[in-house]
C-alpha cells in the first residue's frame, strides 16, 4: 500500500493509532470493513492530527464517502452550508472535501482563508455547462429580467447573477426577486430540471440553460417503479435536480438537507433516496432503524476527494483555490444577498406529482 507519505504516515495499526481511531469506527462500521479500516486508520489518525497543528478544518460534503464524511469531516452538510462554515470558523486553513465550486464559494465568503481542495479534477458537470459569457449573453437577449443562479455554479458565474439560490430555496428566491423587480419573469440557471420543477410551484415565466447534474438525470420514472415493485411500501425522496416526471414518482423532493431532515423528522420503515451513492450510506449511519434501498449512481468528479488526497492537502498546502477579487466581490454580493433573505419557517417540499415547464430552455 504505497500512498506515498511513507516518511509521515504509520502505515502499521499501532496501538497509538489504534488509541487515535478506535472511536471514530463505529460510525462507519455498517460501511467499512474491519480489515479496510485498519488499512486506513493511520492515514485519519495523521489527517487529524495535521488538522490541530496547522489549525485546519475539513468541509465535508453530503456525498464524501463515510470514511471521510465522519471520521475526518469537522463540517458536513450541502455546499452552502459548508461555505457558511468556512466564512465563521476561526481555522485559517480550510480542506474542501467536495468539488471545485464549493472551494470557490468557501473562498468567496472567506478571502482571508487559505482554501484548498485534494484535486483539481473534482469538479461539476452542472458548473462547467455555463460560464460568465455565457450568462452576459442571456442578459442581452432578455433584458430586464433578473437572473438567478444555482449555488452550483463557478464564481465567474455567481459574479454576472442579481442573486443566488440552493435546491431548498429556490422557489423562495425565485419569488422574492420578481416582487423586487416588479416582474412576472426569471431567468434561473443552470439546471434546467431545477428550473422545471421550480416551474410548478410558481406562476413565474422561468427561462432557463441546458445544463444538467450527469448524476440526477440518468434517474428515470421506471426506477422508480421498479424500486417500488421490489420494495413494497418504500418511500421514496428525490433530488430536485431530476427530472420532473422522476419528481411526479416520489413521496417527497428536496435538497438533500431536506431529504435528511425528513428521514430523521419521520423514520420511515423504508426509504430510498434518489441522489448520489453515499448521502445514503451518510443518513443511514445516523438513522439506524430507518432501512435503506440504495440505487447507486456515483458522482465520479466527488470520488476523486481520498483520505490520500486529503493528506496530501494537509502536508504539502496543495491545490490551494483562488478567486480573482474583483469577481470574489460581485459573486460574493449575489451569495451574500441570498444568505440575507429570511429564512424558511420549514424545509420545503417541491411540488411532487407535479411537472412544470419552463417557457424557455436556452441552448448555447
Amino acid at each position: 500500500m504505497a500512498h506515498g507519505f511513507e516518511a509521515e504516515i504509520p502505515l502499521a495499526f499501532t496501538e497509538e493509532v489504534k488509541a487515535k481511531t478506535d472511536h471514530l469506527y463505529p460510525l462507519v462500521e455498517k460501511f467499512v470493513p474491519r480489515l479496510e479500516w485498519e488499512l486506513n486508520a493511520p492515514i485519519i489518525a495523521r489527517i487529524n492530527d495535521l488538522k490541530a497543528e496547522k489549525n485546519a478544518v475539513i468541509l465535508a460534503h453530503n456525498y464524501m464517502t463515510p470514511d471521510i464524511f465522519f471520521a475526518v469531516g469537522d463540517f458536513r452538510g450541502d455546499s452552502l452550508a459548508l461555505a457558511r462554515e468556512a466564512a465563521e470558523t476561526d481555522a485559517q486553513m480550510i480542506i474542501q472535501a467536495g468539488v471545485h465550486f464549493m472551494a470557490e464559494t468557501s473562498k468567496i465568503l472567506a478571502p482571508e482563508k487559505t482554501v484548498l481542495i485534494p484535486s483539481l479534477e473534482a469538479g461539476c458537470s452542472l458548473a462547467s455547462s455555463i460560464t460568465g459569457a455565457d450568462v452576459r449573453l442571456l442578459k442581452e437577449r432578455y433584458p430586464g429580467i433578473p437572473v438567478v443562479t444555482y449555488v452550483n455554479t463557478t464564481a465567474d458565474v455567481k459574479a454576472e447573477t442579481d442573486i443566488c439560490c440552493t435546491s431548498s430555496n429556490a422557489v423562495q428566491v425565485v419569488e422574492h426577486i420578481c416582487a423586487e423587480w416588479g416582474t412576472d419573469s426569471v431567468i434561473l440557471i443552470p439546471d434546467q430540471y431545477l428550473a422545471k420543477n421550480v416551474a410548478a410551484m410558481t406562476d413565474k415565466k422561468v427561462i432557463t440553460w441546458a445544463g444538467s447534474c450527469e448524476v440526477h438525470e440518468q434517474f428515470t420514472p421506471e426506477d422508480i417503479r421498479e424500486m417500488r415493485a421490489g420494495n413494497p411500501g418504500v418511500i421514496v425522496l428525490a433530488h430536485p435536480e431530476c427530472p420532473p416526471d422522476v419528481l411526479a414518482e416520489a413521496d417527497f423532493a428536496g435538497s438533500t438537507a431536506a431529504m435528511s431532515g425528513y428521514v430523521k423528522d419521520n423514520q420511515p420503515k423504508h426509504v430510498v433516496l434518489i441522489t448520489e451513492c453515499s448521502m445514503s450510506d451518510n443518513v443511514a449511519a445516523e438513522n439506524p432503524n430507518v432501512n435503506f434501498v440504495r440505487p447507486c449512481n456515483l458522482c465520479p468528479h466527488m470520488k476523486r476527494i481520498t483520505l490520500e488526497g486529503i493528506l496530501r492537502c494537509l502536508e504539502t498546502g496543495e491545490h490551494e483555490v483562488t478567486v480573482d477579487e474583483d469577481i470574489r466581490i460581485k459573486a460574493l454580493a449575489a451569495v451574500q444577498r441570498m444568505i440575507d433573505l429570511p429564512k424558511l419557517g420549514s424545509v420545503s417540499n417541491f411540488a411532487v406529482g407535479k411537472t412544470g415547464d419552463v417557457v424557455a430552455v436556452e441552448h448555447r
